[in-house]
């Protein structure tokens, strides 16, 4: 009786250490998406920021051209005045 107790003892070790190996197993897996997943929002916040500053170098110069073309403006109506005054 003490033999098939024993063996009931090893097999229920053995069934644990199978049931540990195969949740590490599990465990370094999802270790490794989650570093995956990290990586991945880390180069989309990444993205976004270059995004974000592409789009505030380019409002900028959007307001340079439209202060250009208002300079420009400025300067044909200043034209037509002298015109119109030299004639």
């Amino acid at each position: 009786m003490s033999s098939s107790v024993s063996f009931r003892i090893t097999r229920t070790a053995e069934d644990l250490a199978e049931t540990i190996a195969v949740l590490s197993q599990k465990l370094v897996k999802l270790e490794q998406r989650q570093e995956a997943l990290e990586r991945q929002l880390q180069q989309q916040k990444t993205a976004q920021y270059v995004a974000d500053e592409e789009l505030a170098a380019l409002e900028g110069i959007e307001q340079q051209l439209r202060d250009t073309r208002a300079l420009l403006e400025t300067r044909d109506e200043d034209l037509c005045l002298d015109e119109d005054l030299a004639a």
